[in-house]
């Protein structure tokens, strides 16, 4: 495991008091980190709304996105017994007999996931969501690497309550529909510019952040101003990145 990429995934994921603070690119960093850190395929967020029903808030590629939202729709999933008992949740092969979840399981193995694990977003008897974290393979995550990952949800939890908190004692509500309002916007800003470049939804979102990033603007502003017909001067499609030794 790469030691400076952990140190500065859990500072990154702890500093939620700046100025410019992005909740959407705060949960993308989640997501992305999940996967390196913890060896998973994929990684998603859903987050509560104010009414307490869950939202698809971010994942780390497109499947990991229609899966969670799969599991919204359907009423059904292990991400979604995780939000509402307060405690991890384990599917360990989802292409056997017998799922808890059938519905889901074959949604999972169609998307080329056999291994679920949902981890609480929580802080003490608070739970405002669920970190999920896909594998392709059968078996389940080693004890090591799911402590890894409680206490990644555990800090991002802590980091989005505080923000502003002591301010406001509405905020987490507003912030997290904030967030899920810009993802919207953020959903609509790939499709338009998968259409342009030609390109897939994943590799459009990675246009999109790194275009935020080099211009250091919010990744919602630079997402809505596109969508609203902004002339912007997207660099070209990122080649897939190179396998890691």
């Amino acid at each position: 495991m790469d030691a400076d990429l952990l140190s500065d995934t859990f500072v990154e994921l702890a500093d939620t008091m700046v100025a410019d603070f992005d909740v959407i690119d705060f949960l993308h960093l989640l997501t992305d980190r999940s996967v390196i850190l913890l060896s998973a395929s994929a990684a998603g967020v859903m987050l509560a709304d104010p009414r307490g029903e869950l939202r698809v808030a971010a994942s780390s590629n497109e499947a990991a996105g229609l899966l969670d939202l799969f599991q919204i729709q359907n009423d059904e999933g292990p991400c979604l017994d995780c939000y509402r008992t307060g405690q991890p949740v384990t599917a360990t092969d989802l292409s056997g007999s017998g799922q808890r979840w059938p519905q889901f399981a074959a949604a999972a193995t169609q998307y080329g996931f056999r291994t679920v694990e949902a981890l609480p977003m929580r802080l003490r008897n608070q739970v405002i969501g669920a970190l999920n974290l896909f594998r392709g393979t059968a078996g389940p995550f080693d004890p090591p690497t799911l402590r890894l990952g409680q206490a990644l949800a555990d800090v991002a939890t802590i980091g989005l309550l505080q923000e502003r908190s002591v301010r406001r004692g509405d905020v987490l509500a507003e912030q997290l529909q904030g967030a899920l309002n810009s993802r919207v916007t953020i959903e609509q800003a790939k499709g338009k510019l998968a259409e342009r470049l030609g390109i897939d939804m994943d590799e459009a979102f990675t246009v999109l952040r790194e275009h935020a990033r080099n211009s250091n603007q919010k990744l919602t502003d630079v997402a809505r101003n596109f969508v609203t017909g902004a002339s912007l001067d997207f660099p070209p499609a990122p080649r897939p990145p190179a396998a890691r030794a």
